[in-house]
């Protein structure tokens, strides 16, 4: 068996060897799923099916979910170490972090979903193919701050642009944890474009990667952004107040 050099692998669950006619770059797919590549096949078939049925993957897609998903987000397990802890914000149908649990069963993954039908799809898709590292946890990004430990690694694709999604992401983050964000070809605009708000939220500086060079064209684009310190979301900073001379009314100060 091949063994992805993206990270540790081990066999999944019994499935179906797919035909070679199934991938559409067999030796790429390989390069990334390693001995888990037949449990990519699996996932991919529910999107195919389940997905488009639930509407969560457009039915244009389906032809396209190995370049376009799969592989797209699997390449981005190159930069998450060994034994990290994950949390993807904004799952929707586990994309990037269902594709990150299946490729690096050494990693434990908590997949953020406000949305019940979605979680109800991951629920089944992770129970289907016999994810142990997974677990499902349906709220917005900033609901279930208090229910989650810091993380090592938050993900989002496509989710808000760099300023808003570096708001509900850090604070998941543990100091020193690190935020990947996947985009596309207008990283740098918006780098150039956020990049006080992203300081004043407690991150350093964003670094670009281009992740599966060589193996899928175009790379996948991912900004890194390190957690340097801890800010209070203003959702949870204390009111405070001044007295007035108004019949002991008090006006909050802005936060």
């Amino acid at each position: 068996m091949t063994t992805s050099r993206f990270g540790a692998g081990d066999s999944g669950p019994g499935v179906e060897t797919p035909g070679p006619q199934s991938f559409p770059a067999p030796a790429v797919a390989a390069e990334v799923f390693g001995e888990r590549l037949e449990l990519a096949a699996h996932y991919t078939q529910l999107l195919a099916t389940d997905g488009v049925v639930r509407g969560l993957i457009g039915p244009r897609e389906a032809p396209r979910l190995w370049e376009r998903h799969l592989l797209n987000c699997g390449v981005m397990s190159q930069l998450i170490a060994p034994g990290a802890s994950v949390v993807d914000v904004g799952s929707g149908a586990g994309l990037p972090g269902l594709v990150l649990a299946i490729a690096r069963p050494d990693l434990a993954v908590t997949l953020v979903e406000p949305l019940a039908r979605r979680t109800a799809f991951l629920t089944e898709a992770v129970a289907d193919l016999n994810l142990g590292n997974v677990t499902v946890l349906r709220g917005r990004a900033e609901e279930v701050i208090d229910a989650l430990p810091g993380a090592d690694v938050v993900t989002a694709r496509a989710v808000a642009a760099l300023d808003k999604l570096a708001g509900w992401c850090l604070p998941l983050a543990a100091v020193g944890g690190r935020l990947l964000a996947m985009k596309g070809s207008s990283a740098a605009d918006e780098i150039a474009e956020h990049a006080a708000a992203i300081t004043a939220l407690g991150g350093g500086a964003p670094v670009i990667h281009l992740c599966g060079t060589g193996l899928i064209d175009p790379p996948t684009t991912v900004v890194e952004i390190m957690k340097e310190r801890h800010v209070v979301p203003s959702r949870q900073r204390p009111a405070r107040s001044t007295q007035r001379g108004d019949g002991g009314r008090k006006r909050p100060r802005r936060p």
